[in-house]
């Protein structure tokens, strides 16, 4: 038997997929959604900053912000957890990604995406840094589209890794790197 929230998270689900997923969208959102499979995209972007001096201080604090974020989601929360897919509990939801290996929630593909577009948000200019936050919101988003995550699952990773960021960012403002928002000026 299900709680009243997974039924209502899963009528949200089956609402997405009756009216929103079109056949012309699917390989949009699919890739999209392959962006955040084990952060590959985000230890990218945190490798390529790394290997510039300009960049290297915001690539450091955002790889301590991934790693933070791997932590607490992945080691911990979806080991504790446990939360079974919705896919799983509703036989009428198909999944249209390749199937996830860990439990639902939280979603670390939004965590990862958050933590690591918070620090680009913050560390480097707009016009890097918004782009950063929109594939985040779309990286979140195509967890629902595709079927892998209940809403919980996605607003829960957002929070987790905005936060990782958050608290990553004073660490190393605070005690590390007291210029690190030098790219703002």
């Amino acid at each position: 038997m299900q709680s009243g929230l997974a039924e209502f998270e899963i009528s949200i689900l089956l609402w997405i997929q009756e009216h929103v997923r079109m056949p012309f969208l699917n390989p949009v959102v699919q890739f999209i959604t392959s962006l955040g499979d084990k952060g590959f995209f985000w230890i990218l972007v945190c490798i390529l900053l790394l290997l510039f001096r300009k960049t290297r201080r915001i690539g450091t604090v955002a790889v301590t912000a991934l790693l933070l974020n791997t932590l607490v989601v992945n080691v911990i929360l979806k080991t504790q957890i446990m939360r079974i897919r919705p896919f799983v509990l509703e036989e009428g939801l198909s999944l249209i990604t390749r199937l996830p290996k860990d439990s639902s929630f939280p979603s670390g593909h939004t965590s990862a995406s958050f933590a690591t577009a918070v620090i680009l948000f913050k560390g480097l200019p707009r016009y890097a840094g918004i782009p950063a936050l929109i594939l985040a919101f779309l990286i979140g988003m195509s967890r629902l589209y595709v079927g892998a995550h209940f809403p919980t699952d996605v607003l829960a990773g957002a929070v987790i890794g905005t936060v990782a960021a958050l608290a990553v960012w004073w660490y190393y403002k605070k005690y590390i790197f007291k210029d690190l928002d030098r790219w703002k000026k």
